[in-house]
């Protein structure tokens, strides 16, 4: 069964305009390897963070990293590089700063679900060859981290975060909110924004800067995993630079209570990526916008089949190429997605 799933996954990579490669599966430590988080180091190498173990709540978890170097092909081995004993890692955020550091964001769970769950973090000033002792970043049981920092306008760094509730694996609690942690990077200083309330609760956000005020955040929905709620993506803004945020709508786009990513292209478009569906993990669709969210009339379906392609993580490197990683095959398998914008824009719909 997992040879067939991992071929009809890898059926995505006939489109000319799109290619796509395994990172990580067979042969990498896991078999659990999810979510994945990726980011472009200063030297255009490509660095990749993963957690895996015996199961998404196993407590022999760990994060791993893998580096595709700059000009090569081959991503190299995998390597822990956080573990906490007896204690479940969860959800690492990879990211390179402008003044070069690298940090690690990532989760402990100290309890039987994500409820039960803080942020760590750890920074490198070598390109992600060393890395410092942890360092807690929240002490609020239920916080957790999904998406990458944003550099804003104003040299401040907004970490995109959110406090689950509910203590259940299988339902997302209503009152779970997405916020943000802003650093200034001058002073060291952490402030909190406000949180995001909505129907159904939100996490995983992913927030844009349109201008020194204006933000916009996709949020996964809460609630269950069965579509009834006909639940979307969140949609929040923020007037003041991201430190105060609108209570969630539902958007236009239908969210089976799966992660999605947002981000701004270097050109000003935004982009989308999410599973077009109210239930299912599949299809995985890339979909753009050239007015500011206003409208998006170009969508594509980079993933799909009898599969689920799940948390997609978005980046666009120096060399103006769009990366999309997402994993597949039950949560074992890291797919990487390279295309260029152009692959996107030839799709508009009707």
């Amino acid at each position: 069964m997992l040879v067939q799933s991992v071929l009809l996954a890898m059926l995505v990579t006939q489109s000319p305009d799109i290619t796509i490669t395994q990172i990580a599966g067979p042969g990498d430590p896991g078999p659990y390897r999810h979510p994945a988080s990726i980011t472009e180091l200063d030297n255009g190498d490509l660095y990749l963070a993963y957690y895996g173990g015996s199961d998404e709540y196993g407590t022999d978890t760990a994060v791993y990293a893998k580096r595709l170097k700059a000009g090569e092909s081959t991503w190299g081995p995998a390597e822990v590089i956080a573990d906490t004993p007896w204690t479940s890692e969860g959800n690492p955020v990879v990211w390179q700063a402008p003044d070069g550091v690298v940090w690690l964001f990532y989760v402990n769970r100290y309890g039987d679900t994500w409820s039960d769950s803080i942020i760590k973090g750890k920074i490198s000033r070598d390109g992600a060859k060393t890395w410092s002792d942890s360092f807690m970043v929240t002490w609020e049981r239920g916080t957790m981290v999904r998406g990458l920092p944003i550099l804003l306008n104003d040299g401040n760094y907004l970490l995109p975060v959110y406090h689950e509730t509910g203590y259940d694996r299988e339902n997302v609690g209503a009152d779970t909110m997405s916020f943000f942690l802003r650093l200034d990077p001058k002073t060291n200083t952490w402030t909190e924004s406000t949180r995001i309330k909505s129907r159904l609760g939100n996490l995983q956000p992913a927030p844009v800067q349109i201008d020194d005020n204006y933000l916009i955040s996709y949020s996964r929905r809460g609630g269950g995993y069965d579509g009834s709620e006909k639940g979307h993506l969140v949609r929040s803004e923020s007037h003041d630079g991201g430190r105060t945020w609108s209570e969630g709508v539902d958007s236009q786009f239908p969210n089976p209570n799966a992660a999605a990513d947002f981000i701004k292209l270097k050109n000003g478009h935004l982009m989308l990526v999410y599973n077009d569906s109210y239930i299912d993990r599949t299809p995985l669709t890339v979909a753009i916008s050239t007015d500011n969210d206003k409208t998006y009339p170009y969508k594509r379906n980079i993933a799909e089949g009898e599969n689920s392609f799940a948390y997609p993580m978005a980046i666009q490197t120096k060399d103006g190429k769009i990366h999309v990683i997402y994993t597949s095959n039950s949560r074992t398998t890291i797919h990487h997605a390279v295309f260029e914008e152009s692959a996107i824009l030839s799709h508009k719909t009707p």
